[in-house]
């Protein structure tokens, strides 16, 4: 049964826009309470879907958040204004708190950092929060119990009806089952306080969430799951993207430093084909080496090993794609150039992280 409009609270209609004259949002929403007060935190680097974000939560009706931060976490030395087209209902809400360019852990912290509500609630600056988004929070939040750390919302990633999903396109997907993403990430102030927020040692959006949902979890809270929706549109991505995102083998090694060998299945994380770029890469090295030391026969050997490798890991790729002609050379020329890349951003991350503690043992 689909829920009923709400009633008015203290005399406003809660699905009603923040602002003086909000446009009504679809009734679909349960009937929202006063309920937690709560700022919502978006890192940026002022991409043009973070004004889609911004106009989906003036439409998103109430009860609305006690401030929205922005921070921006382009460099420094950038000192023209953030390009972003706010509401005119959300104007007496934004505020903008400049970052260090040190990645999206450092500028959520200082996004929270200046929001002294009882909850935080993430976002990402390309995800689009659905209808009557802050009612279904409010209610998400409502439901907390008094060791509930945070609550996440419910992604979903929009993939195409007329063909087979990409590569990326699948990749993004993954989103949708993933543990804890600060796409859409409510936390208790009092949570983050306690652990010391992000570690800041996660220079992208990768890994940064899940350490946390972890430490989170390691301190005596607990984590849910909630009911409100977000969608996350997949970002357009040039052919080597597959092979930019294989620096996240560095984050994987601090995550293996700070919380143990087990943590893949406590974060909920998939273990990746590392263990196969490593073997492939090492048999790509060894038919160097066997040429140099004019031995043919171990460098054939040795080729026809990493091609195997290569062939298999391309083949796996371009299996469930739409197979065409600009896929599959992009399949064919990455999964050349992702097992070496691979291994390179591991390799540094044992170099940078011998050693690495998590945020509270470092105090």
């Amino acid at each position: 049964m689909r829920p009923e409009r709400a009633p008015k609270v203290n005399g406003q209609d809660p699905l009603a826009g923040c602002g003086p004259a909000g446009a009504p949002s679809p009734a679909t929403a349960p009937s929202p309470a006063t309920g937690p007060e709560y700022a919502i935190v978006i890192p940026t680097l002022g991409r043009p879907s973070l004004s889609a974000v911004l106009s989906a939560l003036d439409q998103a009706g109430e009860p609305c958040p006690r401030r929205i931060v922005l921070a921006d976490d382009r460099r420094p030395r950038d000192h023209a204004p953030l390009p972003v087209d706010i509401p005119e209902g959300l104007r007496h809400l934004v505020e903008i708190v400049p970052g260090r360019a040190a990645g999206p852990a450092a500028a959520r912290n200082a996004g929270w950092a200046a929001a002294p509500e009882p909850w935080i609630v993430f976002l990402d600056d390309d995800v689009v929060p659905g209808p009557a988004w802050t009612a279904w929070l409010a209610g998400d939040l409502a439901a907390a119990g008094p060791r509930t750390a945070g609550v996440q919302g419910q992604i979903t990633v929009p993939l195409p009806t007329d063909r087979r999903p990409t590569d990326w396109e699948r990749n993004t997907a993954g989103l949708a089952t993933s543990r804890w993403i600060t796409a859409d990430m409510a936390y208790r102030r009092a949570a983050l306080e306690a652990v010391g927020g992000f570690d800041e040692r996660f220079p992208r959006a990768y890994r940064e969430d899940a350490d946390l949902a972890l430490r989170v979890l390691a301190a005596g809270w607990t984590l849910a799951a909630g009911v409100r929706r977000t969608t996350h549109p997949v970002r357009p991505a040039g052919r080597w993207v597959s092979v930019r995102v294989q620096a996240g083998n560095a984050d994987d090694v601090l995550m293996r430093r700070v919380h143990g060998r087990d943590w893949w299945g406590r974060a909920g994380a998939p273990r990746g084909r590392l263990p196969r770029h490593v073997a492939v890469t090492a048999a790509g090295a060894a038919v160097l080496l066997c040429a140099a030391a004019r031995r043919p026969r171990d460098a054939a050997v040795c080729a026809g090993l990493w091609l195997a490798g290569t062939a298999e890991f391309a083949a796996a790729r371009i299996r469930p794609g739409p197979r065409t002609r600009e896929e599959i050379t992009t399949m064919v020329a990455s999964s050349a150039a992702i097992p070496p890349v691979a291994t390179a951003h591991w390799l540094a991350g044992l170099a940078r992280h011998r050693g690495a503690l998590a945020v509270g043992a470092r105090r």
